[in-house]
């Protein structure tokens, strides 16, 4: 039997190629290459999207990164089993650039690139699945880190009360702003408006704000003079574009509004958007009397809540006493002595131009001016040529119309730092859970597996035997320990309840001591030089937190310094300040994350299976400012690291 090919035309290898590469990056799953030493050599887009990283991100990072339970034995152990059967399936946990923890299954295959052994590997989430629960042997290692975590959980509820109160207090201000406010969510939702917005369309109790309510849709509808430029310009407007707008819109029972909107942006991306809604009729009434004549032109300017202004020649020939309220200049003042508008400015935000005929006829621009009292007031403003409108010797006049909006720009700064402080609060949440999983898995299943096999074979080891498994049972409690004291530090710390008490010390012997618990912690196996220069018998400093911030600053030293390098802690006693520098010759911060180091939960991004909560560093920082010192680091990667503390002596 003869069997033809499919096609009229065979592949050719180049073009074979570029389809398998096509198949693969539209893959369901993750698909990935990995050389011997876990580093990422090849990703398709699943495996980008799966772990949220881009692939040029993916293809400086290695598998110990992204996997919860790595181990570089286990993966040592995988390798040789590879190279043996060819291919390997088991389940792991892995985590995305945003911290979050899934199951996935894996399966790995071995292939020969080149002379070369490549793994390949496949991984899909496991959403049906949950994350292994760890269970803990011990009640009072499991009743401290439930009290731990429910102390946590009642500052973060604290902390959401007040952001709660934050947002009340936000809530209570857009509702006495002048201007109608109305929030769509990036999905084009209606997310929020207040009260004025209501009383501006005179919008009936029944009516369900709502894009995807025809009833609401069809009251607007009902009000406006053009609907296709209702619908174009606010209703289906795109909520994810980024332009600004500034339209007017006339109703059916005469007046006129004005709506200016704009892209609500958090960290660069567009979350939503906000239209400020405010009624011009007055100023549009005015507008068209400056047409008929001069005179009936000031009887309405004189009346009207808005301030106008008429500038000729950068100067100002015409205020209301409207504008005198604004400015805080009289009407004399600002007419009579060539009184430049532009010398009260302070910021300038040229919104949008609306044009006629090609020509721009009016802009609108929200400007700070500073007032006569000496008060920063922010100014909506509408701009217009009045060409041959009104005669001022034949001069061209341009007109300002002005409202005071102060109260909406403090509205839209405190909702800003709001949703700053969410975020910032989403990520110590995220930092915190990520450090809590991380730390505590290691010495928690020492404890489970070391209690086990002790239930299971303690009368038949020997003593010696026993011993060694209390013994790891009683590390990983110590270290439990120290983790928890480390929190409850921060904790202490974040909330003010340290206090700083200094009192005379004799700093050399204060610095010997705390060396010589070192070199014992240490089991002798670190090298710790001291140094120091000047009179420092009697020195008025806090113990207390000066024992902390040394020691940890040492501790971190003697851990991320290669071999038995030496760590060298220098003390220098001047009249006005003590400076004291810690130096080692270890694995050094990179430069990208030496601005954030001190942040709670930061880790630097160089120190790969190093343990650490990410919290030491932040509590020398709050420590260092409570004592009112001054803390900085000098660091370069693979040279070392210093870190210098000032104690000002003045201060105490």
């Amino acid at each position: 039997m003869i069997i033809e090919p499919n096609s009229r035309f065979r592949l050719e290898l180049q073009e074979e190629l570029k389809l398998a590469q096509v198949l693969i990056n539209h893959a369901k799953d993750a698909a990935f290459c990995l050389e011997e030493n876990a580093e990422f050599i090849y990703v398709n887009n699943a495996t980008c999207s799966l772990f949220g990283y881009s692939r040029s991100e993916m293809l400086s990072m290695t598998l110990q990164q992204v996997n919860v339970n790595w181990e570089q034995h286990k993966w040592l152990e995988q390798w040789e089993l590879l190279k043996q059967q060819g291919s390997l399936s088991f389940k792991s946990c892995y985590r995305n650039k945003a911290g979050k923890v899934f199951p996935v299954e894996i399966s790995f295959v071995m292939e020969e690139l080149q002379g070369k052994l490549i793994c390949c590997g496949y991984a899909s989430e496991l959403r049906s699945e949950l994350l292994p629960q760890f269970t803990i042997e011990s009640p009072n290692i499991q009743s401290n880190i439930e009290n731990d975590v429910q102390q946590k959980i009642i500052e973060y509820q604290k902390t959401d009360n007040e952001l709660q109160n934050s947002l009340s207090l936000l809530t209570s201000t857009l509702e006495c702003a002048a201007n109608g406010i109305l929030a769509i969510t990036f999905e084009g939702e209606i997310l929020y408006y207040n009260q004025k917005f209501i009383d501006m369309w005179h919008l009936p109790s029944d009516v369900r704000m709502s894009r995807n309510c025809s009833k609401a849709k069809a009251f607007f509808e009902s009000q406006v003079k053009d609907v296709e430029i209702f619908r174009s310009h606010i209703w289906e407007f795109p909520t994810e574009s980024h332009a600004e707008t500034y339209d007017l819109l006339e109703l059916k029972d005469g007046r006129i509004f004005a709506h200016y909107s704009e892209p609500y942006r958090l960290n660069g991306s567009i979350i939503g958007r906000v239209w400020s809604i405010w009624d011009i009729t007055e100023s549009r009434q005015t507008e068209q009397a400056l047409k008929l004549n001069e005179a009936r032109f000031r009887t309405l300017a004189q009346n009207t809540e808005a301030g106008i202004f008429l500038i000729q020649e950068n100067h100002i020939c015409y205020a209301n006493p409207a504008a005198e309220m604004l400015t805080g200049y009289s009407i004399q003042e600002l007419v009579d002595n060539n009184f430049d508008f532009e010398q009260i400015v302070r910021v300038k935000q040229c919104r949008q131009v609306r044009e006629q005929d090609g020509v721009a006829s009016c802009r609108y621009q929200e400007i700070q001016i500073l007032t006569k009292q000496g008060i920063l007031c922010w100014l909506a403003c509408t701009i217009e040529q009045l060409d041959g409108v009104l005669d001022f010797a034949g001069k061209r006049v341009k007109m300002i119309t002005a409202i005071d909006i102060t109260d909406y720009k403090q509205a839209e700064s405190e909702l800003r730092q709001t949703l700053e402080q969410a975020r910032k609060l989403s990520e110590l949440r995220q930092r915190f859970v990520s450090m809590l999983c991380h730390q505590f898995r290691t010495p928690l299943n020492v404890v489970s597996f070391s209690s086990d096999l002790l239930t299971r074979n303690f009368h038949q080891w020997s003593d010696e035997k026993n011993h060694s498994y209390l013994d790891l049972i009683k590390d990983a409690v110590e270290q439990i320990s120290e983790l928890l004291d480390e929190i409850l530090l921060f904790g202490k710390a974040e909330a003010d309840k340290l206090k700083c008490e200094p009192r005379p010390l004799d700093l050399k012997q204060f610095c010997r001591d705390i060396i010589a618990q070192m070199h014992l912690a240490s089991g002798k196996q670190k090298v710790i030089n001291f140094i120091s220069d000047g009179e420092c018998l009697s020195v008025s400093v806090d113990p207390k937190l000066l024992h902390h911030i040394l020691t940890n600053l040492i501790s971190n030293a003697l851990k991320y310094s290669v071999g038995k390098t030496p760590v060298t802690l220098e003390l220098m006693c001047r009249e006005d300040n003590v400076v004291f520098m810690i130096k080692d010759q270890g694995i050094g911060i990179p430069s990208v994350d030496q601005q954030q180091i001190f942040e709670p939960f930061y880790r630097g991004s160089n120190i790969d299976s190093i343990p650490g909560t990410g919290l030491g560093l932040s509590i020398v920082k709050t420590l260092a400012d409570l004592h009112g010192c001054e803390i900085s680091l000098s660091s370069e990667v693979g040279v070392g690291t210093t870190f210098t503390l000032k104690v000002p002596l003045n201060k105490h």
